[in-house]
């Protein structure tokens, strides 16, 4: 009984390794770690920054299965939540930029003069639809 729990234990890491793999080779090649440290003129970390990655979604993962419970850990909460925004924010702002679809907008829509405030609208509606999807969770 026990070589079967074993057995799915193994295929059920190796799994989700898999899978967490693709993750992180999908998040660094968006560039996204790239452009931060182009950014903050720290390329000679971009290695560094890669592993956070990295180490950000093990323990993420470790602390989702194994619902590790932290003490005192309100006060990390909004902290957290803010810098999962910003990482969501940056990621589909990533995407957006592969698929090269501010340059369609900017050229159809003519609003070279208004790219900022269209940004910044972005930005507030996701912020807006975050807020309204937790409040409607409590």
């Amino acid at each position: 009984m026990w070589v079967n729990q074993i057995i799915l234990a193994v295929i059920g890491i190796s799994g989700g390794l898999i899978v967490a793999g693709g993750l992180f080779s999908f998040i660094i090649e968006l560039g996204i770690a790239a452009d931060f440290a182009d950014r903050t003129h720290t390329a000679d970390k971009i290695l560094l920054y890669e592993d956070c990655v990295a180490l950000g979604g093990i323990v993420g993962n470790l602390i989702s299965i194994f619902q590790i419970h932290i003490s005192h850990g309100s006060w990390i909460l909004p902290i957290f939540g803010l810098v999962s925004g910003i990482f969501v924010g940056c990621w589909a702002m990533a995407l957006a930029e592969i698929l090269n679809l501010f340059p369609i907008f900017v050229r159809r829509l003519k609003m070279v003069r208004y790219i900022s405030a269209f940004i910044l609208s972005i930005a507030v509606g996701k912020g807006v639809g975050a807020l309204i999807y937790f409040y409607k969770g409590w």
